[in-house]
């Protein structure tokens, strides 16, 4: 594995883990509401979702791989698609009335597993960011390196964890979070957007007729 793949795949674990979602929304609620002890407990739960949504993706990339360069390529313009699709949503976003419930969980830990593992965007999610990251190095994914894959990708994910509960215990960083909330959304949008138009600009080529 070269250290390029180490990186992009590091990177992708991590940045599929603390990109405001979902997940990364309601650990800010659960540490407002019961610290970050809580907050911890909760992430831990969402990790053990992550591994597997991640682990999922990741087979299917290396999958779509091994079958032929088409075939991740065509995985590469959908994924994609969608992550420009969410991107634009989050550049659109409007603010959001405050009571919206967080959730109070009373056992943040398996609070926290249930909304991993039935998160309905975290497979499509995972899928895309991967793919973005990852298809200019398509050449040299094989089977023999899923489990180094997945093992980075989760410690990607854990480092992403450990940055968000050593911030959402503090007072000052959840206020300045929740006031600029819009703000961090919208800028994570354009970033999505910037991960479609690599994904398209390292799958259409493959894609179109070849004229020479």
């Amino acid at each position: 594995m070269t250290p390029s793949l180490l990186l992009a795949v590091l990177a992708s674990g991590f940045i599929y883990g603390i990109t405001p979602g979902p997940g990364v929304l309601a650990v800010f609620g659960i540490g407002a509401a019961h610290g970050r002890r809580a907050g911890a407990g909760f992430l831990c739960g969402h990790l053990l979702g992550d591994v597997i949504w991640c682990s999922t993706a990741l087979v299917a990339i290396v999958g779509a791989r091994e079958i032929g360069s088409t075939a991740f390529d065509v995985l590469g313009v959908l994924s994609a698609v969608y992550l420009f699709w969410l991107g634009w949503r989050a550049v659109r976003a409007q603010r959001r009335s405050g009571d919206g419930a967080q959730g109070a969980a009373r056992q943040p830990f398996w609070h926290g597993i249930v909304f991993g593992l039935t998160n309905p965007k975290a497979y499509p999610v995972a899928v895309a960011t991967f793919t973005a990251l990852l298809s200019s190095r398509a050449e040299l994914l094989n089977w023999s390196m899923l489990p180094a894959l997945i093992a980075l990708s989760f410690i990607g994910g854990a480092l992403a964890y450990a940055i968000l509960i050593g911030v959402v215990g503090a007072q000052r960083v959840r206020t300045v979070y929740q006031r600029h909330e819009l703000l961090i959304t919208r800028l994570c949008g354009v970033m999505f957007i910037g991960f479609a138009i690599n994904a398209l600009m390292h799958a259409l080529p493959g894609l179109l007729p070849n004229k020479t």
